[in-house]
């Protein structure tokens, strides 16, 4: 054999484990890549939905901020007019605390009045059937 034959022997044997290897190699290259377009495939099948389904959430999350936002206004008008409310107790509850004393005065003298002509009357009717002068 010649040099030229056992080179191209030596080649053709690196040629061979080359392929052993690669082979392989190949094979599982092109089972992940049937899985990648399974993959994808699947997720151009799932994904507008999904994003169909987000957009939704986010429109009823948006109405949601806005009906919240509108209670809150009118809570924030009813808190206000409670407070008015509140203001309009107390300014009455000063002004009948400022008269109370003088209205207590009032009633207090009307009942001392009551008692005496009360008392007054109830004598009377008591001497009335004795006869006057001790007679």
């Amino acid at each position: 054999m010649t040099m030229i034959e056992v080179a191209a022997l030596v080649v053709a044997l690196a040629f061979a484990a080359l392929v052993g290897y690669l082979v392989p190699l190949l094979i599982q290259l092109r089972k992940t890549v049937a899985e990648s377009e399974q993959l994808l495939a699947k997720m151009n099948a799932d994904l507008p939905p999904l994003v169909a389904d987000l957009r939704s959430m986010s429109q009823n999350l948006n109405d949601l901020a806005d009906q919240a936002r509108g209670g809150v206004e009118h809570a924030a008008v009813l808190l206000h007019a409670v407070g008015e409310v509140g203001e309009s107790v107390q300014q009455v509850h000063n002004v009948v605390r400022g008269t109370s004393g003088t209205l207590l005065t009032n009633v207090a003298s009307v009942v001392a009045g009551f008692k005496a002509a009360t008392q007054v009357v109830r004598e009377r009717m008591k001497y009335e059937g004795e006869p006057h002068n001790g007679g």
